[in-house]
């Protein structure tokens, strides 16, 4: 089994700007996220993305632009031979219809629970909203809710000692 910090995309990993983020000239990774990476990984843990991109279903942005920022994400990240172990997201928005894999619903990380063979009591969800911490608890990960845009080092002595408030 693996450990695991799962992280929320928009406000975690990237800046929070108040609006979708789709477009890579607006696409500014959060300060410490590097650091943040690169800690957790000497710690042995892997990282992946679990993010809801509702724009697709609103028709504000398409899957090809969602593809082409974690592009971008992951070779930002390769500059410092950082590498995510994957990228959930869930396409989907209210507006446009029902789903199943919208957080707060925990399908998105019950898939990588189960791909990667997660051991969810030694792993980690961060997100920045609610639905975060509701989708990582009902699947049993230990959450860290921070603000948006929050610089991510603050929370690696979290992780590193297992405690989360």
């Amino acid at each position: 089994m693996i450990k695991v910090v799962f992280l929320d995309r928009d406000g975690v990993v990237n800046l929070e700007r108040g609006e979708y983020t789709w477009r890579i000239s607006d696409f500014r990774l959060t300060v410490g996220l590097k650091r943040f990476i690169s800690s957790v990984k000497q710690m042995g843990f892997e990282v992946i993305i679990i993010s809801n991109q509702g724009g697709v279903g609103k028709g504000v942005y398409s899957l090809e632009d969602v593809e082409k920022a974690h592009q971008f994400l992951k070779d930002e990240l390769a500059k410092d031979n950082l590498f995510l172990t994957d990228i959930y997201y869930c396409p989907h928005h209210p507006v446009a219809g029902k789903c199943l894999c919208r957080k707060p619903e925990p399908i998105m990380l019950e898939k990588a629970i189960a791909r990667y063979n997660v051991d969810v009591s030694k792993s980690f969800f961060v997100g920045d909203s609610i639905r975060d911490v509701e989708a990582g608890e009902k699947v049993g990960l230990h959450c860290i809710k921070i603000t948006p845009n929050d610089d991510l080092c603050d929370y690696i002595g979290i992780v590193q000692n297992g405690i989360v408030d």
